[in-house]
């Protein structure tokens, strides 16, 4: 009997097509780990955390032997019994040349690659593709299945996409299609898929419909990736939209020596090839793999990018590289669009240039530019000619030097997209990546490099990694053998005079940023120059037209027209940057042309439309009326409040670094007012998502404010905030010397609010020190003040501290109370996440009261709306509850697991006290455990981080069962 092992698809050993009985689903799970890592001795611990992840049962060892000898129990009643071997380090298993489907599968698809035959290539895929019965793995629970299932996913999908452009090229886009729909069907981000499927359906004659599959992925990237598809795809939705012939299906080639034979070779007129010449390896194969004169279509491909970026230098170097392929000539003319002190070569001057380089005599051309236009047709046709065109304006700038029916190349280079060049091939040029980068550099500046690779570095950033920026920067230290690669970035790092260095005799970065800026129009260069004002690092067409005090439709038109011109660069839809020396140089331009008052107003339009739509936006996300109103937009703020709770959290989170980059300039530049307003406003929103460090810079910028204004009612409510930061940072003794003190403000000025606000933040940093007696008074006297002024969210706050405190002290029934009370409160506001919070304080009181099953359903539904509302603190607070109460249960796996969750979190928002409480609860899951190892160092991270938290941490094993929810956590 021969055994049949079999992975892809449910999981079997097999004989004559019969499964063998004799193996439960653990077996299967270790037979298939095994088989997938075959002739490799794998030892049980390797194989217990395949199975269980990091936390295994008790028995983990046992069961692992027990399925180990289970298969070998089988395959020895197959007579297979030496197939899985035990060695001293653990165990192997080596299945013989076709008892393996996965080994049968690769072996296929490696014969196929190295066929020469297309059709017989595609016919080895197919065979290897039958093998698959479904999804690998397909009844496998163990840890390792998910990961090791996408691998096989990923490697089946691999070997159908080759399958796919084989059977292109046979001709066979007919039955492909139905395939590759179904393909695409399961696999909607996967670009090369829903390219072969376009090119299908365009061979098909079904034009429309390919362009409804790029439709489709590119609406699903925008959805679930936030991303545009890559280059290769937008080539081709290009070459389909425009019904590029080249996308037909290959023709047979004629019989050797029956095509054409070139003429003799004509002079090459191409610039100096930069022996430097460095990366841009993609581009270059993009250029170099276009087609090479074959056909009768003109080809054109087009290099734009920003001032700088190496489109010259890559179209030479891409011209000499081609230039075997276009044997009737190499010409070049530079339109000079962007020479200084020259004005752009007119269409009649440069076919003129061009055509004396094709030969043709001085007699012979016309005097007009339409009669040139029409010889130059003329000659071209037939002939195949490489046509590098350098530095054109605009389209209309080379449109009349494009030839008829030829087969020659045109490479066009402009600092602009050229979008009206119907059917050219775009080629829009970026950075150069740092390796690349950096391989320039040291070409320029030899070994120097290596004595300062960080310095270097460090030259490269403040260069933008522009090119021409990196070449003169190198080319400054190659002909300064004193300087040191640091020198030169300390000079760089003084951004008063960065693009001052960046220039020679000859060239500089500013002279080249100056003759872009010079070709826009007087528009374009004052939105330009204002942009450079704008203190963060992005914009959208709302805050452009803020600053320049412009309708948003306005602005975003002059933002694309920016950003064709390369002014601008685009990170994401509608999000508009500069490159770094760009920014310097529109705010050095801004600076020069335009007057104080004038850049004053424009930065105030523009923090009043962030401080409005702020406010609007934090509303709109938390409806209950925990923040102030918002105020009257301004004229010329251009906000519109966001349409629903998701449009406010997308632009929040959009925009914070930009809110947090506004706060810091209005209160470093005499904005105190908008610097105070935007802190409070945003506050809850960052400190409820766990953006404690944003919320810190913001609120130490309006407190500095508020010192310096003298404003004690905002110096108040500022240092509550603060003190909330600070606790869970965990740094209690600052915080609760931050409440006090801010109690006492709004007991001296009135401001009853505030005070009930700096009381209840004192209620929970004295609970946090374990003082219920003073927590009792501070929450007793906020609840007063929050009835007094009708506000029902502090009278929920206040009732959740008041139950917390109650519990403590053993009065179940009186916490309770308070903790309904405060969830109806909440529910009636509308406030979910008080919701969750008072959710959390019924199953502290509940596990108090030994009804621990309702105390753990409690809080898991609270851990489950925190994560719905991304309130990342209020859900590390949630989880470590929960997993108290697992603990309770006598979980203590479980408990881990909770505790592991909700330390993960709170390193990442930077809640201390939270870190030291899950610790606390790792200690006691892995002293239930029996791990007491563990157990100890865990619980000596718990007592390290408390000290500074001001949580006490009982000792491990000391009996006591933990409380359902030690702390519920404060509601903001």
């Amino acid at each position: 009997m021969t055994v049949r092992f079999t992975v892809l698809g449910p999981v079997e050993l097999s004989v004559a097509r019969q499964p063998l009985p004799g193996t439960a689903p653990r077996h299967r799970a270790v037979l298939a780990y095994l088989l997938l890592h075959s002739g490799t001795v794998l030892g049980a611990e390797q194989l217990i955390e395949a199975m269980w992840g990091p936390t295994p049962p008790e028995t983990a060892r046992a069961q692992i032997h027990a399925a180990i000898a289970a298969v070998r129990r089988v395959l020895r009643a197959a007579g297979e019994g030496e197939l899985l071997v035990t060695r001293p380090a653990g165990y192997v298993i080596r299945p013989r040349p076709g008892q393996l489907d996965l080994a049968e599968f690769t072996e296929e698809v490696t014969a196929a690659r190295a066929l020469p035959d297309p059709a017989a290539a595609a016919a080895r895929i197919r065979k290897a593709l039958s093998l698959w019965r479904g999804r690998p793995l397909a009844d496998v629970r163990a840890d390792y299945a998910a990961g090791e299932r996408a691998r096989l996913e990923e490697r089946r999908l691999a070997a159908f996409e080759h399958l796919t452009d084989l059977e292109l090229g046979l001709g066979r886009h007919e039955q492909l299609v139905d395939e590759l729909t179904a393909r695409v069907a399961a696999h909607p981000l996967r670009e090369r898929l829903s390219g072969q499927l376009m090119l299908a359906l365009y061979r098909a004659g079904r034009q429309s419909d390919a362009l409804a599959v790029a439709r489709a992925l590119r609406r699903a990237l925008a959805e679930q990736q936030g991303l545009d598809p890559g280059r290769t795809f937008v080539a081709l939705e290009a070459a389909v939209l425009s019904d590029d012939p080249a996308l037909l299906a290959p023709a047979d080639a004629p019989p050797p020596g029956l095509g054409p034979q070139p003429p003799p070779r004509q002079a090459n007129f191409l610039p100096y090839d930069t022996p430097d010449f460095t990366g841009r390896a993609a581009e270059l194969e993009h250029l170099l793999s276009g087609r090479s004169g074959a056909g009768e279509a003109v080809t054109v491909s087009v290099i734009d990018g920003m001032a700088g970026i190496g489109k010259t230098t890559l179209a030479v170097h891409a011209g000499h590289r081609l230039a075997e392929r276009y044997p009737d000539g190499q010409l070049f003319v530079d339109l000079q669009a962007h020479t200084p002190g020259q004005v752009p070569t007119d269409a009649g001057t440069a076919l003129g240039v061009l055509l004396r380089q094709l030969g043709t005599a001085g007699e012979r051309l016309p005097a007009s530019a339409t009669e040139r236009a029409a010889l130059w047709r003329a000659e071209l046709a037939g002939r195949r000619v490489l046509v590098v065109l350098d530095n054109a304006a605009g389209t209309e700038h080379i449109r009349p030097l494009l030839p008829g029916a030829t087969s020659s190349l045109l490479l066009i280079t402009s600092r602009r997209r050229l979008t009206g060049l119907d059917g050219a091939a775009r080629l829009s040029l970026d950075l150069l990546p740092a390796a690349d980068a950096l391989e320039l550099f040291g070409r320029i500046v030899g070994t120097r490099v290596d004595e300062e690779p960080l310095a270097a570095l460090d030259i490269l950033h403040l260069c933008g990694f522009l090119p021409l920026a990196v070449r003169i920067a190198a080319a400054r230290l190659s002909h300064r053998p004193q300087w040191s690669a640091a020198h030169v970035a300390d000079r760089l790092r003084d951004q008063r005079r960065r693009l001052a260095e960046l220039s020679t005799s000859e060239r500089g970065v500013a002279a080249a940023f100056a003759l872009s800026y010079q070709q826009l129009d007087p528009a374009q260069q004052r939105l330009f120059r204002l942009l450079g004002l704008h203190p963060g690092h992005d914009v959208d067409a709302r805050a452009a037209g803020a600053l320049a005090g412009i309708a948003p439709e306005r602005a975003e038109c002059l933002l694309e027209e920016l950003l064709d011109a390369h002014m601008l660069r685009q990170h994401a839809a509608d999000r508009y940057s500069f490159h770094d020396l760009l920014r310097q140089y529109a705010h050095a331009t801004a600076h020069a042309q335009d007057s104080p008052a004038a850049r004053r107003a424009a930065l105030t339009r523009l923090f009043d439309h962030y401080v409005t739509t702020a406010l609007a936006a934090v509303a709109r996300l938390f409806p209950d009326g925990g923040q102030d109103a918002a105020p009257k937009p301004s004229r010329d703020a251009g906000a519109l409040p966001p349409g629903d709770v998701r449009e406010a959290a997308a632009w929040l989170e959009t925009e914070r670094a930009n809110l947090v980059a506004a706060g810091a300039h209005m209160a470093d530049h005499d904005w105190p007012a908008g610097a105070g307003r935007l802190a409070a406003a945003l506050h809850r929103y960052l400190y409820d998502r766990g953006f404690h460090a944003d919320a810190a810079a913001l609120g130490e910028q309006a407190l500095r404010v508020s010192l310096l204004t003298g404003d004690r009612v905002a110096q108040g409510r500022t240092l509550t905030d603060l003190a909330w930061l600070l606790w869970r940072r965990g740094a209690c003794e600052q915080a609760v010397r931050h409440a006090a003190r801010a109690a006492e403000l709004g007991h001296r000025t009135g401001d009853r609010l505030g005070e009930a606000k700096a009381r209840d933040c004192l209620g929970h940093l004295f609970l946090r020190r374990q003082d219920q007696d003073r927590a009792h008074r501070s929450f007793l006297t906020a609840l007063r003040l929050f009835r007094d002024a009708r506000d029902l969210r502090g009278e929920a706050r206040g009732r959740t501290g008041l139950g917390l405190v109650l519990e403590g002290l053993g009065h179940y029934e009186a916490a309770q109370g308070h903790h309904r009370r405060a969830l109806e409160l909440y529910r009636e506001l509308g406030d979910r996440g008080g919701e969750a919070v008072a959710l959390v304080g019924l199953g502290a009181v509940h596990g108090r009261q030994g009804r621990l099953g309702t105390a753990h359903g409690l809080v898991l539904r609270a851990v489950r709306v925190q994560r719905s509302l991304g309130n990342r603190g209020y859900e590390t607070e949630a989880l470590n509850a929960l997993g108290e109460t697992a603990l309770a249960l006598g979980e203590a796996g479980q408990a881990a697991e909770q505790h592991r969750a909700a330390l993960a979190l709170a390193d990442e928002v930077g809640f201390r006290p939270e870190q030291a409480r899950a610790f606390e609860g790792l200690a006691r899951a892995h002293d239930a455990l029996g791990r007491p190892d563990l157990a100890r160092g865990y619980a000596r991270r718990a007592r390290s981080l408390s000290r500074s938290s001001s949580r006490s941490v009982p000792a491990v094993g000391a009996g006591e069962v933990p409380r359902a929810a030690e702390v519920a956590g404060e509601r903001r």
